[in-house]
């Protein structure tokens, strides 16, 4: 996908990176994202790989704006509680780069639609709020063979890793299945500049891959705890499964 002058002058500053260049800004453009969810991580998941030039970005949200989620959505304003996250998301990604064609899905992510939805893109990332959500991810990227970039939030803590990439561990490596996990409750306590953080290292991640990159944080763990200032990596070791 060759890029237009209005492209270039756009996207400059990568280009100008000995990393990206002409080439790899094609290879973005090229690109088709499925984010899953479209809130605190969301929000800035989808902008800046919107801002990036990744051709297709397609938005799974059924949820609708509330008062409670403007301290750290950042997609959104007061004029949009009671409206669709998905489809003000797509409104404004529209309007921040036109040269993106943008996707939104007001449904959530189920048994039935995450084989057919996942398998028209190209990487999936994880931006949900609940744990059986990330097994319908990871199962359906082990299927069709997607590499999977996982984040989570929880008060002042966050994750980051790579799943699936290159026959690399999958969530299920990391996290055992358990049915407990259909009722489980995430603390929804968050200081709000913590999606920000998180989800901007899951676009980096997400670029890293269609760059081929090395240092992708496949068979790696990145825990973060901004009230602390620690940053620890953990090693996730891939284990002998059939799905």
């Amino acid at each position: 996908m060759s890029l237009t002058s209005k492209e270039k002058e756009r996207y400059n500053r990568h280009i100008i990176l000995q990393d990206i260049g002409i080439r790899g800004q094609e290879k973005i453009k090229a690109t088709n994202v499925l984010v899953v969810g479209a809130g605190g991580l969301g929000s800035p998941i989808l902008y800046y790989l919107t801002a990036a030039g990744i051709g297709h970005v397609g938005i799974m949200d059924d949820d609708v704006v509330s008062e409670s989620n403007l301290q750290r959505q950042i997609l959104y304003d007061t004029t949009h509680v009671g409206t669709s996250k998905a489809t003000v998301a797509a409104d404004k990604l529209n309007r921040l780069n036109p040269f993106c064609r943008i996707t939104p899905y007001t449904t959530r992510l189920s048994q039935d639609n995450a084989l057919e939805i996942i398998s028209e893109y190209d990487i999936v990332i994880d931006a949900t709020d609940n744990l059986y959500a990330r097994y319908l991810i990871n199962d359906a990227c082990v299927k069709l063979g997607k590499p999977f970039v996982y984040g989570s939030i929880c008060e002042f803590s966050g994750q980051v890793s790579v799943f699936n990439y290159q026959n690399g561990p999958t969530y299920r490596d990391l996290f055992e299945y358990s049915d407990d996990i259909k009722n489980f409750s995430q603390p929804s306590g968050v200081i709000g500049a913590l999606p920000g953080i998180i989800g901007s290292l899951q676009v980096n991640e997400t670029i890293k891959i269609i760059l081929e990159k090395p240092g992708v944080l496949s068979g790696k763990l990145l825990t973060i705890d901004i009230l602390n200032n620690t940053y620890l990596t953990f090693t996730i070791q891939k284990k002998a499964r059939s799905l």
